[in-house]
């Protein structure tokens, strides 16, 4: 263990600088969401692709309509029904002069017509006029027959969908870094794309150690508490972005500890631990970790550290098994782990995904409180607090003590009092580290 006291900052560097971006891949569209973008993708075909209707009614010429009213309608005869998934009204089949073709939401724009008036501005096309004779005709489109009174004019493109009014060829659809979610997914597939160039989402293995932890759902003997380190850091790294996998809690001996870690190398783009690396604990994770995978590979191995934060002073870092594979060995209080999953783990997996920034969003508050906030000089102290954004201000919740897990879970922020800081009053402009 180093007896160096490192700061904050200098061990996020460390972090950083040894954890590089995945290598791209190519990956079908269900399964790019939630990866980042690492091209430009361009639109090859124009979305939409052709002139269509935004509404059910009829395709019209804007003169047959002009200055129709409810008292006057215009009187048009229908030619045929145009649906979604139609090319038209047929070859050689047009609106003329008089005449309207029914059409649904989608339908392309018939040639001849200029705007689409919606079925509610009509009668229904129930008209019984001389046109009906049509739907006995055997040449008759389908939809052929009947008349249809409009009781309102339309303007040239009424409720028409310009071909290539959302983008056209050649235009930006989505910029490289984008993250891929829902919207993006949609806008690929709609303009063709079925699989897209991205780097992955880093695969995260979180393990909780400590002989004294029962699963959730288990008999809480004396002596026993219940692990929620393991469930805590495992939705921490799917929210930032991971595929995370949860290994249940490893009793305090290393060679079970070491032959578990081995075990999940292969799954694993990150290893996070939590628990047994305080002074007086770490020496079974610190021989355990000393030796997973390749032992004799140049370069890994894990070091345990001192760091001048409060909570979260014990922390590890290093890299093991033959492909180097970063691990991070957190503190096993859960407001420690918490934190030190958001100040050094988060920030590692997205820097695996290619994603800046890495950090959390920081903002300047007003500290609402009692009485001064208190923090030991040289040390960087985190305190959870609810962050109010109309008001800009910040309130502490709970106290100062690492294992005060119910204050965590009703906090949204970290109020930071740097190292040159003991004491905050009230009202004071303080450093707040956005959660949400």
């Amino acid at each position: 263990m180093s007896s160096t006291i490192w700061s904050v900052d200098e061990h996020l560097e460390d972090i950083l600088a040894a954890v590089k971006p995945l290598e791209p891949i190519e990956l079908q569209l269900p399964e790019a969401q939630g990866c980042v973008l690492v091209e430009d993708v361009v639109v090859e075909v124009a979305l939409p692709p052709f002139d269509n209707s935004s509404m059910d009614g009829y395709a019209v010429r804007v003169a047959d309509v002009e200055g129709a009213t409810e008292e006057f309608p215009a009187v048009l005869t229908v030619i045929g029904d145009v649906a979604a998934g139609d090319d038209g009204l047929g070859a050689g089949r047009r609106v003329g002069p008089g005449e309207a073709a029914r059409i649904m939401t989608g339908a392309p724009l018939p040639e001849g017509a200029e705007a689409v008036v919606p079925v509610e501005w009509t009668d229904g096309g129930t008209g019984e006029g001389p046109a009906a004779a049509m739907r006995a005709h055997s040449d008759a489109p389908e939809g052929a027959g009947g008349e249809v009174r409009v009781h309102r004019p339309a303007e040239a493109r009424a409720h028409v969908r310009d071909r290539g009014s959302d983008v056209r060829p050649g235009d930006l659809a989505l910029e490289a870094g984008t993250v891929i979610g829902p919207p993006q997914i949609g806008l690929l597939a709609a303009i063709g794309r079925s699989t897209v160039r991205v780097r992955p989402r880093p695969r995260v293995v979180v393990l909780s150690t400590g002989s004294e932890l029962v699963q959730p759902g288990g008999e809480l003997a004396a002596g026993r508490i219940y692990d929620s380190n393991s469930f805590a850091l495992t939705a921490a790294a799917r929210d930032a972005g991971a595929i995370a996998y949860r290994v249940g809690a490893v009793a305090d001996d290393a060679e079970t500890l070491r032959s578990t870690i081995e075990d999940q190398l292969i799954r694993a783009d990150i290893v996070v631990t939590t628990g047994g690396v305080s002074v007086g604990a770490y020496d079974v994770v610190k021989e355990a970790l000393s030796s997973v995978g390749d032992e004799d590979e140049p370069g890994a191995g894990v070091d345990f550290r001192k760091l001048a934060m409060q909570p979260g002073k014990p922390q590890g870092f290093g890299s093991i098994g033959p492909d180097h594979t970063p691990l991070l060995a957190l503190p096993g209080n859960p407001v420690s782990s918490y934190v030190s999953f958001e100040l050094f783990v988060r920030p590692a997996i997205r820097a695996l995904m290619g994603l800046p920034p890495v950090d959390r969003p920081t903002v300047k508050a007003v500290l609402v409180t009692d009485k001064a906030l208190s923090s030991p000089a040289g040390k960087r102290q985190f305190l959870r607090g609810t962050y109010d954004a109309e008001a800009g201000t910040v309130t502490p919740v709970g106290g100062s003590g690492s294992h005060l897990i119910a204050a965590l879970a009703r906090a949204d922020a970290l109020i930071v009092l740097r190292e040159d800081v003991t004491s905050a009053e009230p009202g004071t402009d303080t450093e707040v580290v956005l959660l949400r």
